[in-house]
């Protein structure tokens, strides 16, 4: 089943084109990745997708349907979820806090709750972060500030906010940049036990390759907005258009 078509997507800035015609496309419970230098448009893909941008031409279906017009909001209420490259979180509020915010879009409004003041609703979404705090490790932290826990802790808790909205797609815009050697190899391992325990499509950006290549069923390449290859890891990185732009050929 196709859970995301990108058509032929255009967008620039300024006169600067930022995506020309960018095709891609991605099955449920798979794993694409898309690798790139630096300003070839990944980043803006992403935005475009999560309704940060509006694309100038194309189109982005999501399970067919055209996510074209919708605002962030309700992207995300449609199942789509992200992680930024630069980190996003509230630094001000605990690591639970920041995940409890995760769940917004789904808080349903309830006038009985309101009334009776019951918390049915509040626990419902409670028991689902905790287990997301389960998973990534995360207890030690779970009533620190954000601002005072380690950089990796708090990747970790960027990736468990989105999926405390419980995605079906999931955008990871380089979520092991500046990370150890060792904590990459644990947020490698996470990303596919995310997508075997949440059964979740996974569309990911990132720059080291030998660990792209290790989660990618498969990868894209883009140049300056182009989709210069396509394939498996194996047959995007021996892509001489790849090696000229991307790996370098000396």
């Amino acid at each position: 089943m196709e859970i995301l078509k990108i058509d032929k997507l255009f967008i620039s800035f300024g006169g600067i084109r930022a995506l020309a015609g960018v095709d891609l496309s991605l099955e449920d419970n798979e794993i694409l990745t898309v690798i790139g230098p630096n300003g070839s448009g990944k980043t803006t893909l992403f935005n475009c997708i999560s309704g940060v941008y509006k694309p100038t031409g194309g189109d982005i279906l999501y399970m067919g349907e055209s996510l074209q017009g919708l605002s962030p909001d309700a992207i995300a209420r449609k199942g789509i979820a992200r992680t930024f490259q630069n980190l996003r979180l509230f630094m001000h509020m605990t690591v639970l806090e920041n995940l409890m915010l995760g769940r917004h879009v789904k808080f349903r409004k309830n006038p009985v709750n309101v009334v009776l003041r019951l918390r049915n609703e509040e626990l419902r979404h409670r028991e689902i972060v905790e287990e997301i705090i389960d998973f990534l490790d995360l207890q030690a932290y779970r009533q620190a500030r954000v601002s005072d826990c380690p950089y990796g802790v708090q990747k970790r808790v960027e990736l468990g906010r989105a999926l405390a909205l419980e995605p079906k797609l999931l955008l990871l815009d380089e979520p092991i940049a500046g990370l150890t050697s060792e904590e990459k190899e644990e947020s490698a391992y996470r990303i596919m036990e995310i997508r075997g325990r949440y059964k979740t499509t996974i569309l990911l950006v990132e720059h080291d390759l030998r660990i792209a290549s290790r989660l990618a069923d498969r990868m894209v390449a883009l140049e300056s907005g182009l989709e210069i290859a396509a394939g498996t890891p194996e047959e995007v990185q021996r892509d001489p258009e790849v090696i000229r732009a991307y790996l370098g050929d000396g």
